[in-house]
């Protein structure tokens, strides 16, 4: 399930008939690889190729290292999963990235800022990782497009929903919607950044998809 080639401005208007995920964090090479490819990972156990529903899943950094492998450590935590780690190529965050995104999921509010900052109208499309879950746990799936008549309009009503909700459905605490940077850090930290990433996509995933995850 590898995002098509191609990073010019020219091909940066969103196609409707894909839905575009687009993970943030800073290096791109431990939060947002990870977060990538176990959003990649559960959709396929869910849909069985997510590209035949039409969305795609993407990542970069604000501080990209462009070309760069992803951590060590964040292959272990994938593969603790069962999720893939192949072929992954550190990004930096570029405009088009941002253009292209129907829904950007950050690894903290910094990085939402980050994001927002840039233009491009993201601000109503783009949230922390965490507050994405927090919303998407507040809205009803039977609001929400039958997914049999296609994933992507059910992704667009969602990220349409979420944010109709974001003022009313504050954080308990700052420090809710953060995911902290695991870089340099020994296994163990890496793993529980994993666990938490992959609890915050859970929820999502399933409204996204009307599949709950298989038990």
């Amino acid at each position: 399930m590898t995002a098509p080639e191609g990073r010019g401005i020219a091909e940066s208007v969103s196609n409707i008939s894909t839905f575009r995920i687009l993970h943030v964090s800073t290096g791109n090479v431990c939060r947002s690889p990870i977060t990538e490819r176990l959003t990649r990972h559960a959709l396929s156990d869910r849909l069985g190729d997510p590209l035949t529903g039409g969305l795609i899943v993407e990542s970069a950094g604000t501080w990209g290292h462009e070309g760069a492998p992803m951590e060590a450590n964040a292959e272990i935590v994938l593969a603790d999963f069962g999720a893939d780690a192949t072929g992954f190529v550190g990004r930096e965050l570029l405009d088009e990235h941002v253009i292209r995104a129907d829904l950007v999921l950050t690894a903290t509010r910094d990085h939402r800022a980050q994001v927002i900052s840039m233009g491009h109208s993201a601000g109503l499309r783009t949230f922390t990782l965490k507050e994405f879950t927090r919303l998407v746990r507040a809205i009803d799936p039977a609001t929400l497009p039958d997914p049999r008549e296609g994933v992507v309009e059910r992704a667009r009503a969602l990220v349409r929903a979420a944010a109709a909700l974001r003022g009313w459905l504050l954080a308990p605490s700052p420090d809710a919607d953060e995911v902290y940077d695991p870089y340099g850090a020994p296994i163990t930290f890496f793993r529980s950044i994993g666990d938490e990433i992959n609890q915050a996509l859970d929820p999502v995933v399933t409204a996204l998809t009307g599949v709950s995850a298989r038990q």
